[in-house]
């Protein structure tokens, strides 16, 4: 969809809203706002979680509990923003639930990296470059990995979902200054951990 599909979405469902807390957003809207942003929350989830299960799970949950608080809707922010702050919430959840597990995954990134390279390739790459392309993506997605949460949650908004700084902000509910901290912590330690490599 275009930019003026989505400003007119949003201004559809902000309008079916305005006539009071119990008015729920169409059946027909919301299928159009799930369409819409599904793609960019289930890249983050994946991006932030490295499993394709729980990245899809997540993804459900986020529209989930977007549906039944829509009404909570507060229009301080585009719905993007807001659906990025609750899917940042659920992956904050389910990181903390997932470090009280006894088994855990082992070599989660290998497929991983591989499908994100290929699905990065743009075809006109000769194989050797492509291979080094993949090197440098697997590089960065492990250093990604070993970033705090809060400097991986605004490095991966960042550079994945393309947020600006404001609204990465009011996603994570942090203040600009500390998103700009953090950013630039996480981009000094995935630097650091790949050395001359990017």
């Amino acid at each position: 969809m275009q930019l003026s599909a989505t400003s007119e979405l949003e201004r559809a469902i902000l309008r079916s809203q305005g006539a009071g807390p119990d008015v729920a957003i169409l059946a027909g809207d919301f299928e159009a706002l799930v369409r819409l942003y599904r793609p960019k929350v289930f890249r983050f989830a994946l991006a932030s979680l490295r499993d394709l299960d729980a990245a899809e799970t997540v993804t459900q949950d986020c529209f989930l509990r977007a549906y039944q608080t829509r009404a909570c809707f507060r229009q301080d922010c585009s719905m993007h923003t807001w659906l990025m702050q609750i899917a940042v919430n659920l992956i904050r959840d389910h990181v903390r639930n997932r470090r009280f597990q006894f088994w855990r995954r082992l070599n989660r990134t290998a497929k991983g990296l591989d499908v994100a390279g290929h699905a990065i390739a743009d075809g006109a790459r000769s194989p050797e470059m492509q291979a080094l392309f993949n090197e440098r993506v697997a590089a960065i997605w492990t250093a990604a990995e070993r970033l705090p949460e809060k400097q991986r949650a605004v490095f991966l908004l960042r550079f994945v979902e393309d947020m600006d700084l404001l609204e990465i902000a009011a996603a994570t509910g942090m203040k600009e200054g500390t998103v700009k901290t953090h950013l630039f912590r996480a981009l000094r330690a995935v630097r650091e951990r790949l050395g001359e490599r990017i």
